[in-house]
């Protein structure tokens, strides 16, 4: 069975930034996986995407194409209600480097995964 993975756009951003290959070290990490992207995530990137040197572009297209599905979660307003809504409805993972973000999702031990500074994902074991 495959875990479902949302990701925040910061923790993509720390992806992008990091230069690792995603499929590799998810599936070294969790095994296998489904990537969800919310549509208020997508809508952060496109923002910040506009911010970046174009050497530094966030492939926004690839993580379209990497994601099963995009989901609107539009009963809530803040993108990080979205992401903890629904990681605990579908019992997804989230990959986030947002210290608020993860003390909230492992406080309710929904699963959390950061880009270390090793440019490897840390499955999150304490704060």
């Amino acid at each position: 069975m495959s875990q479902s993975i949302i990701i925040d756009a910061c923790g993509w951003v720390a992806i992008i930034d990091s230069g690792m290959n995603l499929d590799i070290e998810l599936e070294r990490t969790i095994g296998t996986f489904q990537l969800i992207l919310l549509e208020s995530v997508l809508q952060e990137l496109k923002e910040i995407e506009k911010t970046r040197p174009k050497r530094k572009s966030l492939l926004i297209s690839m993580l379209e194409k990497k994601s099963s599905h995009t989901v609107s979660v539009s009963d809530l307003n803040h993108t990080d209600d979205q992401i903890f809504e629904l990681a605990t409805r579908e019992n997804s993972a989230v990959i986030t480097v947002d210290k608020d973000l993860k003390k909230r999702l492992f406080q309710s031990s929904i699963k959390v995964i950061e880009v270390s500074k090793k440019n490897h994902f840390k499955i999150i074991e304490n704060l």
